[in-house]
């Protein structure tokens, strides 16, 4: 008799603790409806919490030893390298990421393995958002969204989240990329293969509070697309030859009144406008290529995107 299949759960974790134990309910939950058909692992991931999530962690690690176990940063080192790590140390042959604040509804699962079996190698989820989400949740989002396709050349679907089933081959793509800052939210749609869309309302959060800030919203938009296009240099090469079209007119325009029409170039307004112009261009310029030199300057110190400093699970494997 052929062994089941293998499905991992991963929740990425930055100051949980009161929603870890919820979490590990709710999922086995959903998981032991499956259990005639698959098997499970639940991989926590402890992104250098400050509260006391890792404490936790060990002790659901000692209550359910067969299937919830947990890795531990040094520090931490954002969602992103979180979510890295939790595909680096699954071992299913379908990996679920979804957050430990229980706004991804664990009654997806299901969902996902069915389409999984179905031959979809991606499913993902699409969040719905109605009025009971804030404000600056639904605003900032679609400036996200918005800016990311409009900038970057993949296009990734408005509302698009990290609540997602990935086959192990996709998986692997993810664990052999060669990046130090990889952008896997823009790396799903990039690999193709088969995928699926779900849409879904996010459920509120059980305790605490949103880690993600304007701030980080923006750092992400800015790294997925710096990371996927050069767009932006290209935009800039094209604003820079405008404007220096524009200037090799008006000094035209300024010889000409000066030789031919024999008056003085006059008024400091001009001048202004164009010295300002100019270098605000050249600085904007500048600003777009040092992003890019920074992510080649990270990429070369070739410095791991993630330290791992306690693990209830075997070193990974290439």
């Amino acid at each position: 008799m052929e062994p089941l299949p293998l499905v991992s759960i991963i929740l990425p974790a930055y100051n949980e603790a009161e929603n870890l134990a919820m979490a590990v309910q709710k999922i086995a939950e959903q998981t032991e409806l499956l259990h005639h058909q698959f098997q499970f692992e639940l991989i926590f991931v402890n992104d250098g919490s400050s509260d006391q999530t890792l404490t936790l962690l060990r002790e659901l690690h000692q209550k359910h030893e067969k299937w919830v176990h947990y890795v531990s940063f040094s520090r931490n080192f954002g969602h992103m390298s979180a979510l890295r790590c939790g595909y680096d140390h699954s071992r299913g042959d379908a990996v679920i990421c979804m957050d430990a604040d229980l706004q991804h509804p664990p009654q997806y699962i299901p969902v996902f393995l069915e389409k999984w079996r179905e031959g979809f190698e991606i499913v993902y989820t699409t969040r719905q958002d109605d009025e009971s989400t804030g404000w600056f949740k639904r605003n900032s989002s679609r400036y996200f969204y918005g800016l990311m396709n409009r900038f970057s050349d993949v296009h990734i679907e408005p509302g698009a989240a990290d609540f997602r089933l990935l086959d192990r081959k996709v998986v692997n793509l993810i664990r052999n990329s060669q990046e130090s800052d990889l952008f896997i939210r823009g790396f799903i749609p990039w690999v193709g293969f088969r995928q699926y869309a779900i849409p879904y309302k996010p459920d509120q959060r059980f305790a605490g509070q949103s880690k993600y800030t304007l701030r980080k919203m923006l750092r992400l938009a800015l790294n997925g697309i710096t990371a996927f296009s050069v767009r932006p240099l290209r935009i800039a090469t094209f604003l820079g030859s405008c404007i220096s079209g524009m200037a090799f007119l008006y000094a035209l325009y300024a010889l000409y009144a000066h030789f031919v029409l024999k008056e003085t170039v006059q008024g400091w307004t001009s001048v202004l406008l164009s010295v300002l112009i100019i270098g605000g261009l050249q600085l904007l310029t500048l600003g777009i290529i040092g992003e890019y030199l920074g992510r080649l300057f990270l990429q070369a110190k070739g410095r791991p995107p993630y330290i791992v400093q306690e693990s209830t699970l075997p070193p990974k494997t290439t």
